[in-house]
C-alpha cells in the first residue's frame, strides 16, 4: 500500500473538471505523470508537488497525504 496518497482527481474535477493535460500543462509535467500520481503509482518531487498545490491555491497537505 502506498504511504502517499492524494486528491489530485478530486481537486480536478473541483476546478470545472480539468483536464489532465491541462493540468500537466499548467505544471510542466507530461499528462502520463499525471495519471500516474492519480493512480498511487508515482510520488512526484517535492517541486511538482508544490505546482500542483498551487495550481489549485491550496496548501501541499490538502493535496498529498503521509500514511
Amino acid at each position: 500500500m502506498p504511504s502517499i496518497t492524494n486528491h489530485v482527481r478530486r481537486l480536478r474535477f473541483d476546478a470545472n473538471e480539468m483536464s489532465q493535460q491541462a493540468l500537466a500543462d499548467a505544471v510542466g509535467v507530461t499528462r502520463q505523470t499525471i495519471i500516474a500520481i492519480e493512480k498511487n503509482k508515482y510520488s512526484p518531487s517535492l517541486e511538482v508537488a508544490f505546482k500542483i498545490a498551487q495550481v489549485f491555491g491550496c496548501s501541499i497537505e490538502e493535496v498529498f497525504s503521509y500514511q
